[in-house]
């Protein structure tokens, strides 16, 4: 079997024939979110892209104690549990690079990054993201790192990851050839303090990142890489705090936007899009951002529905010790283990407990595969299965939810019910990607 063609070039070709193209990149390890986007994908006949971080996922098993191969499995079984293609699912690795490692010096911190990119590259992944924009311990903390600096890790990266898909063609010649995103725009993880001002990508800064690596590139024997490289990470002025939203405004960005057009061969990734709107999504797609990163949201969607359903729960079940008490027991492992929270979640006691359980960056999704909190989430469908609950209750804390109840698109099952709370998510998106989509958003 010849070579495939990696199904995200086809963005390139589109821009370049002057159609709008984008798609969404979904970075979660969230089980029964990643479950709801397959089955969302499943209306359509093209692919899904679904990310893992640097941190979720890495050859010491990140946060969620999974490595490359692992995750790729994970997703592949939740996969082939509702008959979704693998051979439609892009996996992508984000943030690859020193960043899990920044407390050791380059060398150190420059090997174990390498380590991590050959894993995935090796793992099939075909989409990966170049991150090489922090500082390491023996970087002078006091000077921003150069482009060519941030290049130079980067080519270091490409080459290994290079190598490792080789070597995975060999084996499998029907390995798809992976894309490449370089840029150091890159948000702090979980969405930022949104009320300092927005400093949208400077056009000569955007222009310096791709002269910087095109010219690492060839002085390191990897020019014919280049067509590899698909897109630059850029701050087009969105991000979200705890309890903020900086929403798009494309005539804040038209100056980056117009310097794109030099770039053929380019587009954008945006991340931290979350919580946007479908019109500012679209815009973004229309400008250039032709990869739209969400992540929190999905989780705070799914936390939110499970939220909504322990509500329920209280209201249909008298005693408390037969009650799931998930929310209770959300706060209680958050609070036993405040590694993940503590330094992001700031304010009195009763302002760090409302951000621990609604903030925007979703913190608590971190604690999710807690064996204590899966078994109350597993407790309160169980509590709830079959249950009659009462329409006008139902209504009351699931409104959205209440509608596909009622119009017989949905059913009472409370895994159901918080898989179509992500729906919601997945169809801002598709409105923003796929002509003539239309999301139930637009009208609320």
């Amino acid at each position: 079997m010849g070579n495939q063609v990696n199904p995200l070039l086809s963005l390139i070709q589109l821009r370049q024939e002057g159609i709008p193209a984008g798609i969404p990149s979904y970075c979660t390890a969230n089980e029964i979110v990643i479950e709801a986007l397959l089955e969302q994908a499943k209306r359509f006949g093209d692919s899904i892209l679904i990310e893992a971080t640097s941190n979720q996922v890495n050859q010491f098993g990140g946060y969620t104690g999974m490595k490359p191969a692992d995750y790729r499995d994970y997703v592949w079984a939740i996969a082939d549990r509702i008959g979704f293609p693998r051979e439609r699912i892009i996996l992508a690795g984000d943030h690859l690079g020193p960043q899990p490692f920044q407390h050791m010096p380059e060398k150190e911190a420059m090997e174990n990054a390498k380590e991590m990119v050959r894993q995935y590259a090796a793992a099939g992944y075909t989409k990966i993201h170049l991150d090489t924009s922090m500082r390491v311990a023996d970087d002078d903390p006091a000077k921003p790192l150069s482009d060519y600096t941030v290049a130079r890790r980067g080519a270091e990266l490409m080459r290994v990851a290079e190598d490792a898909w080789q070597e995975l063609h060999k084996q499998n010649p029907a390995a798809i050839h992976p894309v490449f995103i370089i840029g150091s725009e890159v948000p702090i993880p979980g969405g930022a303090q949104v009320q300092e001002e927005m400093q949208v990508t400077d056009p000569d800064a955007f222009v310096a990142t791709v002269r910087a690596y095109k010219e690492v590139f060839a002085d390191r024997g990897l020019a014919e890489q280049w067509k590899n490289v698909i897109a630059v990470v850029v701050q087009p002025g969105v991000e979200f705090g705890d309890a903020d939203v900086h929403m798009y405004d494309r005539t804040d960005v038209r100056a980056l936007c117009n310097r794109l057009k030099d770039y053929p061969e380019l587009i954008f990734e945006g991340h931290s899009t979350d919580y946007q709107s479908p019109t500012a999504l679209k815009q973004m797609v229309e400008d250039g951002v032709g990869i739209l990163k969400v992540g929190p949201a999905l989780t705070f969607a799914a936390r939110e529905a499970l939220f909504a359903l322990c509500h329920i729960e209280e209201e249909m079940i008298d005693d408390p010790a037969a009650r799931s008490n998930y929310i209770a027991t959300v706060e209680q492992v958050m609070l036993e283990n405040p590694k993940n929270w503590q330094k992001y979640y700031h304010g009195t006691p009763k302002e760090q407990a409302l951000k621990r359980a609604y903030s925007y960056s979703d913190r608590s999704r971190y604690y999710m595969p807690d064996p204590r909190i899966e078994a109350a989430m597993q407790k309160l469908f169980a509590n709830l299965e079959g249950a009659a609950i009462p329409m006008g209750l139902l209504h009351q804390y699931m409104p959205f939810q209440y509608i596909g109840v009622r119009n017989k698109r949905l059913s009472m099952s409370p895994r159901a019910l918080v898989k179509d709370a992500v729906r919601i998510i997945c169809d801002d998106y598709n409105y923003a990607t796929r002509p003539n989509f239309v999301s139930g958003s637009m009208f609320i």
